[in-house]
């Protein structure tokens, strides 16, 4: 009778770990990423979204997604939402820093880093001067 009560429970178990690791979503790659948390930036109106690949030219990153917000609660908002559907979506953030002065939120994706501004800061820091070797990915779809 124990084995039986054990090898149902084995059965149990890895239909459990089975469904769990049907259910997780692959992880995309780093400039689909980078691409996908461009256009939640845009979807939640941050302005002047900018993608640079630094692939070949930073040992840190391969893309940052810079852009504006255009308040505090905005900006927190937005790095919040793009945490927590990243996470949802398996590819959870390694790091943030900002949300409570929201005068430049950066969230760490290891091969992606998003930074979202407000314009000031943005001009002050410059990344895309800093970075200027670094192509501009498209990230919008065409529009007809």
């Amino acid at each position: 009778m124990n084995a039986r009560l054990i090898a149902m429970s084995e059965t149990q178990d890895n239909s459990t770990e089975q469904s769990a690791t049907e259910q997780q979503k692959p992880e995309l790659d780093s400039k689909d990423l980078a691409i996908k948390l461009a256009n939640m930036a845009h979807d939640r109106r941050c302005e002047q979204i900018v993608v640079l690949d630094l692939r070949g030219l930073s040992p840190i990153t391969d893309f940052f997604v810079v852009c504006n917000g255009t308040s505090d609660r905005q900006m927190r908002t937005t790095g919040e939402e793009m945490m927590v559907e990243c996470k949802h979506d398996g590819d959870p953030p390694y790091g943030h820093t900002g949300l409570d002065s929201a005068s430049w939120v950066l969230i760490d994706f290891v091969n992606v880093v998003v930074h979202i501004f407000t314009p000031e800061h943005r001009a002050y820091y410059d990344l895309e001067l800093l970075w200027g070797d670094a192509p501009r990915v498209e990230w919008q779809e065409e529009q007809a």
